[in-house]
C-alpha cells in the first residue's frame, strides 16, 4: 500500500506520522502521479497547528485524518476519463489544493500540472509551487522593475531566495537582509547582502544611497515597520505573513493565492530551465523522516527549500 503523512488532531510536529493508505484512484479530468519530490512550507506547519481552522473554519475542516503539502514533482502513473495532454510515463510538475502531495501517490487535477522541462532537477520542481508562486505575486505586487531599489526580508529563504532573483531579473536593485552566511550566496546571484538586526536601516540607507522604493517582508517581526520608517509608500511593501501589519498600515499581503495557476508554474519551470532561476534547496529528507524536516524549517534557518522523497 502508499504511504502517506497524515495528522489526526491539530498540534506539534509530533502529531505527524506516515500512514499506508488505500491506492488513490483519479476521476474524470485527474491525473494520478507517483511522487519523485514534495516541497515543505510554513504555511503547513500554520494548518497542522489549528490557526487556520479557527480563522477559516469553511476553508480549513478539522475531518481528520488530514494530510500535508501542495507542492509535487513526479511521474504519471495513471490518468482520468477525459485527460488530454498527458499519458502514462510522463515527467510532470505541479500542484493539490488538498493538501496531501506528501505523499508517494497523488491525485492531482490535470489543469494543475505542467511537463517538467529539461534541466528542471526533481528537487526544485517539487519545492517550485507554494514558494515560487508567493515570491512572484509578491514581486508584482510592488512592481518592482527598473529603475527601482526593493529590499527583501528573509532574502534567503524559501520565498525569499526567488523573490530577489526574480526582482533582480525585472531589473530592480535589490538588497537582501539576511544572516552573514548566506551573503556569499546573495551575491553571486546580483543582490547587495545587507545582515539583519541592530543597525539595518542604516546600513539599508548607505547602500541604496539613501532611498528604497520598494519592500518585500517574507519573515513579520517588524519589518512593516522598517519599510515604512525608510520611507516606502504602502501599496509598495508586501508582506506574505505580517497580517496586523496590514490591518494597520494597509500594506499589501499578496502571496501565492495571487499566482496560483500552472501558467505561472510554467513560466518559472522556464526561467529554471534556461538557467535563469535557482531554487536553492537547504535538505532533502524521506518521507518517514517528515517530522525532522518540519523541525529543520521551523528555525526559520534555512537557505532555500527542504523536500520531501518519497
Amino acid at each position: 500500500m502508499p504511504k502517506a503523512v497524515r495528522f489526526e488532531e491539530y498540534g506539534g510536529i509530533d502529531v505527524l506520522y506516515v500512514a499506508e493508505v488505500e491506492r488513490p484512484v483519479p476521476g474524470a479530468g485527474q491525473v494520478l502521479v507517483r511522487v519523485k519530490a514534495a516541497g515543505i512550507n510554513p504555511g503547513e506547519a500554520t494548518v497542522r497547528q489549528g490557526t487556520y481552522d479557527s480563522m477559516f473554519p469553511d476553508a480549513f475542516p478539522s475531518a481528520f485524518p488530514l494530510g500535508q503539502g501542495s507542492d509535487l514533482a513526479g511521474i504519471v502513473e495513471e490518468i482520468g476519463e477525459g485527460v488530454d495532454g498527458f499519458a502514462v510515463g510522463d515527467e510532470v510538475i505541479g500542484f493539490v489544493s488538498n493538501r496531501s502531495s506528501q505523499a508517494e501517490l497523488v491525485v492531482a487535477e490535470a489543469g494543475d500540472l505542467i511537463p517538467r522541462p529539461d534541466g528542471v532537477p526533481w528537487e526544485g520542481a517539487g519545492a517550485l509551487f507554494v514558494a515560487g508562486t508567493t515570491a512572484y505575486a509578491a514581486v508584482r505586487a510592488v512592481a518592482a522593475g527598473e529603475g527601482d531599489t526593493l529590499v527583501v526580508s528573509g532574502a534567503a529563504g524559501g520565498v525569499g531566495s526567488i523573490a530577489v532573483q526574480l526582482a533582480k531579473r525585472a531589473g530592480a536593485t535589490v538588497i537582501g537582509l539576511a544572516s552573514e552566511a548566506n551573503h556569499e550566496w546573495l551575491r553571486s546571484h546580483g543582490i547587495i547582502p545587507i545582515v539583519y538586526g541592530e543597525g539595518q536601516a542604516d546600513r539599508i540607507r548607505q547602500a541604496s544611497g539613501g532611498e528604497v522604493d520598494a519592500f518585500i517582508d517574507t519573515f513579520g517581526s517588524g519589518y512593516v515597520e522598517l519599510a515604512l520608517n525608510l520611507g516606502v509608500r504602502p501599496e509598495r511593501i508586501d508582506t506574505i505573513i505580517d497580517f496586523a501589519a496590514v490591518e494597520k498600515h494597509g500594506v499589501k499581503a499578496e502571496g501565492a493565492a495571487y499566482a496560483a495557476s500552472a501558467d505561472v508554474v510554467a513560466e518559472l519551470a522556464g526561467m529554471i530551465s534556461e538557467g535563469d532561476l535557482a531554487v536553492p534547496i537547504a535538505r532533502v529528507y524521506p518521507l518517514a523522516e517528515v517530522q525532522d524536516a518540519y523541525r529543520e524549517l521551523e528555525t526559520r534557518h534555512t537557505r532555500g527549500k527542504i523536500v520531501l522523497q518519497p
